[in-house]
């Protein structure tokens, strides 16, 4: 019948990415990536870094070292962007208007749904406003951010660490573990708390997993338009498509916050390493990656035709039209489920995103499975949309450097990764009713 409840503890989740050294190695090895990136973004012209003529490999090491001491050092100023931002967005989370959703009812509590309070489409908006204003009246530049690009990763890195520390170590004094599977590298990296709240709304997963990741990179975006502005007096189509394209991402996740509290990431995972480092840090400063070449090289570098980036954005607003969409009558779906049966229409407000009495799955675990709209087509047609966005935004810088391109490779591996996951995951809660719907809808990206 599924999963009935959830357990103090949980071996299984030790046997996920690799165990405890596979674990360990991610927690290691993805901040070294990012600065080694980062190095050869900012440093060595957009190429990978690699040893000069006659420098031995230690002497390389160490140049690579000062760059990272000298350039990206967390300065305190990078200290005071960062913090000021995520303060803000707690305080917008808080105070601005919003509306209440219920989550989806949780095992352990007894099948309690707990309420969501979501302002994240007025945090956008304010947000953006207050930027402008503060550009424009001088008192704090925008194209700063781009420039200390460097400083802020590294306090965005280290906010991560000590952010997943505080939650890890917070949960095991209150007693507010759940799933544990013993082992502390495990506990860590997948987290030991489901939901940490403050003040009863302020749900911290719900604020770094919209507010933060997805924010940082459209204003990063926002950045490089401007300081190409200065320098040259005009905004390359290039820098102009990317601040689009995260203006729809960050605008779409914004207008659909009440929608994701019924993912798995909301639902299911845990507040940890994971998904802390990777909204805090990973997310903003390791995908941003096709803006930072943009905005470190001048458009004759990356020139493509109009004609190009036009024939890049009109395919690339329909993608976006299927992905809202279906992601709207998958948690629009799961709302009614809940008895919500109102529709939010904020902007931009499509009607497709709505099905009138869906075709269904019945389960004995109590749900039903969506097989109608975009599910009937494929049951991860959502993730295929991602993915396009993720190839365009490297397109758009062409094929100069690699670094634009470590998201769409990386995004790719880590959905299709997620894909089986969540197969897995399904199968062994719906059981039957699963292999009926894999059975009714066998194709999983591509229709």
């Amino acid at each position: 019948k599924g999963q009935q409840n959830w357990s103090p503890t949980d071996a299984s989740t030790a046997r996920e990415f690799g165990g405890p050294l596979g674990m360990l190695a991610m927690m290691i090895g993805f901040p070294l990536l990012m600065y080694f990136m980062w190095a050869g973004a900012v440093f060595y012209d957009g190429q990978i870094p690699r040893p000069a003529q006659n420098e031995s490999f230690a002497a390389f090491v160490q140049h690579l070292w000062f760059l990272i001491r000298t350039e990206a050092y967390p300065n305190k100023r990078a200290w005071c962007i960062y913090w000021s931002f995520g303060f803000t967005q707690l305080a917008f989370y808080a105070l601005l208007p919003g509306v209440y959703r219920k989550g989806q009812p949780l095992p352990h509590l007894g099948g309690k749904q707990l309420d969501y309070y979501c302002s994240a489409m007025w945090s956008f908006y304010t947000s953006v406003a207050l930027g402008v204003v503060l550009h424009f009246s001088g008192y704090f530049r925008l194209d700063v951010l781009i420039g200390e690009y460097g400083p802020l990763m590294s306090v965005a890195i280290i906010s991560g660490f000590l952010c997943s520390f505080v939650a890890y170590f917070s949960a095991i004094a209150r007693g507010a573990t759940l799933r544990m599977s013993g082992n502390h590298i495990v506990d860590f990296f997948m987290g030991a708390e489901l939901n940490p709240r403050m003040f009863g709304i302020l749900d911290f997963k719900m604020l770094v997993e919209v507010r933060i990741a997805w924010f940082i990179l459209f204003f990063l975006a926002l950045s490089t338009c401007l300081k190409q502005f200065e320098e040259y007096g005009y905004v390359s189509v290039q820098a102009c498509f990317l601040l689009i394209a995260q203006y729809l991402y960050a605008g779409a996740c914004a207008k659909g916050e009440h929608l994701i509290i019924t993912t798995w990431d909301i639902y299911y995972e845990k507040t940890g390493f994971m998904i802390l480092f990777w909204t805090m840090a990973g997310v903003p400063f390791s995908y941003a990656h096709a803006i930072l070449y943009i905005a470190n090289h001048k458009p004759s570098q990356y020139h493509w035709p109009w004609w190009f980036v036009l024939a890049l954005l009109i395919p690339y607003l329909g993608v976006y039209y299927v992905w809202d969409t279906c992601n709207s009558q998958k948690n629009q779906f799961r709302q009614e489920e809940r008895g919500v049966v109102d529709e939010r229409t904020t902007f931009p407000y499509f009607k497709k995103g709505k099905i009138q009495n869906p075709r269904t799955i019945e389960t004995s675990y109590g749900k039903k499975l969506l097989c109608d709209g975009w599910y009937g087509k494929a049951r991860k047609i959502h993730y295929s949309c991602d993915i396009y966005f993720a190839i365009n935004w490297g397109l758009i810088t062409g094929f100069a450097s690699p670094f634009p391109w470590f998201y769409p490779v990386f995004f790719t591996i880590m959905i299709m990764h997620r894909a089986l996951r969540d197969n897995a995951k399904c199968h062994d809660r719906y059981g039957k009713a699963w292999e009926q719907y894999t059975k009714r809808v066998p194709y999983i990206f591509i229709p």
